[in-house]
């Protein structure tokens, strides 16, 4: 089969090759990608002798603006230019030590180094020589496999997952991306072969995890982990998730199969990775909060609060960034049940103000969140929770545009209070400033300066504190 390829950037790497009498392919992902008519801007080149060797005459050919990075210790060069990055390596054959995923590598063939690949759609390699340029070589039926959407490896699988544990996870992170599926013989040895995940670091691990996660179906990928034991090793929290107990003809939901609907829900909506993060934890404290009441069924009393709690110690070990993104996981978590609760009461105006003020600049992904949490099969109270979600959401526009609540500030801060008041106690100034809060909220005062300070110095009184100077509302009292 012969791929036509047109473009600079491809004369330019036959060009090179023909100037330096140095064979070369493109290779894996960019070929994969170019049939399946996939946007792709990283390219891949292997080279019989050395990589790095022919980026430097690339670079030298392309007589424009590329950043250029050499990296010896691997043998490997890295060319930027425009919106491509093309990575050159020598043509290679690898073998494993069984303790390590770090090969053992000498140079090679062409065809040693698609033996050393990991599933049969990444073997494929297009030529850019000028004796057979645009010639497409397929050792292992990966053309057939991209027609027949089926993720397998070129070579005995077992030995595969054996050699690099982490294309396990890779297998399932393409089947996920791509909807292919998983070939039997190869998703066995996954099975088989799931507990030498366990030399895999965390940050390679939640790596492609994280890229099963922003797939438009993050689910598929999660069924795959959960069935050959993968999940259990690195994530065992979301495995206890599954199951179903029942008691006096009484049973729950399986939340782990209903956390993965709110994730694909949420990812109809939102390509947010923290977004759907919160999705995978909002339940996570479920079985832990799980109890049986007789005449009530089961219940998971405050696993929103004890689930929010979790985040942190979850994010250290699955070494998640410990930042503003699980700050703002644990606050999706903890109020995942706010908005659905304000439906099954009058919705007034201080509860709205409360839920706005508490989610900040959060409210409008709570809000997918909470709507995408809603998977009720009785259609009848499904259809009236999302209606009623909807007149949630109407309160919340109609608070907004009356008082300015969408990324709410305190209109009094703490430097404020300490201006105008003799404080002994620190904790005086927090108890002066929920106070205002409180009042905004429940709509005492309005949400302006003015109205927030007169009443900062008539509680501050209140309460005891002694004024630096007495304000000019106080002494016409």
């Amino acid at each position: 089969m012969q791929i036509e390829l047109t473009g600079h950037i491809f004369e330019k790497l036959r060009a090179t090759s023909k100037q330096i009498k140095q064979p070369a392919w493109l290779i894996g992902g960019f070929v994969r990608d170019l049939l399946l008519k996939r946007e792709c801007k990283d390219i891949d080149v292997v080279v019989l002798g050395s990589g790095i060797d022919f980026a430097k005459h690339f670079a030298e050919n392309l007589n424009e603006d590329a950043n250029v990075s050499y990296f010896k210790n691997f043998g490997t060069a890295q060319v930027k230019i425009a919106e491509y990055e093309i990575e050159f390596v020598g043509a290679r054959k690898e073998s494993y030590s069984r303790d390590s995923r770090k090969p053992i590598v000498e140079d090679g063939s062409l065809e040693d180094d698609q033996n050393r690949r990991d599933f049969t759609i990444n073997t494929l390699s297009i030529s850019l020589n000028d004796v057979d340029a645009g010639t497409l070589f397929d050792p292992f039926n990966g053309i057939q496999d991209l027609k027949q959407k089926i993720i397998r490896t070129p070579l005995d699988p077992d030995k595969t997952f054996s050699d690099d544990p982490l294309r396990m996870m890779r297998a399932i992170r393409f089947a996920t991306q791509l909807n292919f599926t998983i070939e039997n013989e190869t998703l066995q040895s996954i099975t088989k072969n799931n507990q030498r995940l366990s030399i895999i670091s965390s940050e390679r691990i939640i790596a492609e995890l994280n890229k099963i996660i922003l797939s438009p179906k993050p689910s598929i990928g999660f069924k795959y982990l959960f069935d050959t034991g993968l999940l259990h090793i690195f994530f065992p929290e979301m495995v206890a998730l599954q199951g179903v107990e029942w008691v006096d003809g009484k049973g729950h939901k399986d939340n782990f199969y209903h956390t993965l609907e709110v994730l694909d829900n949420v990812a109809t909506q939102s390509d947010n990775l923290w977004l759907r993060w919160a999705a995978i934890l909002h339940d996570i404290a479920k079985p832990l909060t799980k109890k049986f009441v007789e005449n009530e069924g089961w219940t998971f009393h405050g696993h929103e609060d004890k689930g929010a709690r979790m985040v942190k110690s979850l994010f250290r070990r699955l070494r998640l960034p410990l930042n503003e993104k699980m700050k703002y996981v644990e606050q999706l978590v903890f109020l995942h049940l706010r908005p659905i609760a304000l439906t099954k009461e009058t919705v007034t105006d201080s509860a709205v103000r409360r839920l706005m003020v508490e989610a900040g600049e959060s409210i409008d992904d709570l809000l997918i969140l909470c709507q995408s949490d809603i998977t009720s099969k009785n259609e009848v109270k499904k259809k009236k929770y999302l209606a009623n979600l909807e007149l949630v959401k109407q309160k919340i526009n109609d608070v907004a545009e009356k008082d300015r609540l969408r990324n709410w500030q305190p209109p009094i801060s703490g430097n404020d209070i300490l201006q105008h008041f003799e404080i002994t106690d620190p904790r005086q100034v927090g108890v002066l400033k929920n106070s205002i809060r409180e009042a905004i909220l429940e709509g005492k005062i309005p949400d302006e300066h003015l109205a927030a300070f007169d009443f900062m110095m008539a509680e501050g009184i209140k309460i005891g504190l002694k004024p630096k100077t007495l304000h000019k509302t106080i002494q016409n009292k």
